[in-house]
């Protein structure tokens, strides 16, 4: 992860016409080098400035939901491991909406690629699901590309009194109906 990310600074650094190009790579395939998502949105605001990058974090960000959405069709194992992890924390019959996705992406703490896989298993065609992923990652870019630079000055309390309003809100913008197919509530497999 260390030589990675010091590739990409120096990268960067350079100044040439591909900094952002690189950039934007390092989002799509930051996930096999595990760096989350959103320090790399923090150097994105520090190193680009504000609305480049924002823009550059979100093509990086849609890059991502690309290769994760056909790598979840490839890699069964990596499907079946992330559903088990959704059927532990968020439950077998509930399925987050899009507005929860957005507010649960900006809680550090939670696995951005469990999050990602909410939103296919809810929208499971590819355009549904790249609107969807969209959408959920507008917030998470413009909050950590924006606020990035202070969240680390926040006190504990701010910090804890965040999570609990992005949580609350979460919980506020859940479906109040869950439909269970038949054979699902019966399931003799799990």
């Amino acid at each position: 992860m260390d030589d990675a990310w010091s590739m990409l600074l120096i990268v960067v650094e350079s100044g040439g016409w591909y900094a952002p190009v690189v950039f934007i790579l390092f989002h799509v395939f930051r996930q096999f080098v595990f760096v989350p998502p959103a320090v790399v949105c923090i150097a994105g605001g520090l190193m680009f400035g504000v609305v480049p990058g924002i823009v550059y974090s979100l093509l990086g960000l849609s890059g991502a939901s690309i290769l994760f959405y056909f790598l979840m069709r490839q890699i069964p194992e990596m499907m079946n491991k992330l559903s088990r992890l959704k059927k532990r924390l968020v439950g077998r019959f509930r399925d987050l909406t899009v507005a929860q996705v957005s507010l649960l992406r900006l809680v550090p703490v939670i696995h951005y690629q469990l999050l990602s896989f909410c939103l296919y298993e809810r929208k499971s065609s590819f355009k549904d699901f790249m609107f969807a992923s969209f959408l959920a990652n507008i917030p998470f870019v413009i909050f950590y590309t924006i606020f990035g630079e202070y969240v680390g000055e926040f006190d504990s309390l701010t910090g804890i009194f965040l999570m609990i309003v992005f949580l609350l809100l979460a919980y506020l913008l859940r479906e109040k109906i869950t439909f269970i197919k038949w054979r699902e509530f019966f399931d003799t497999t799990t």
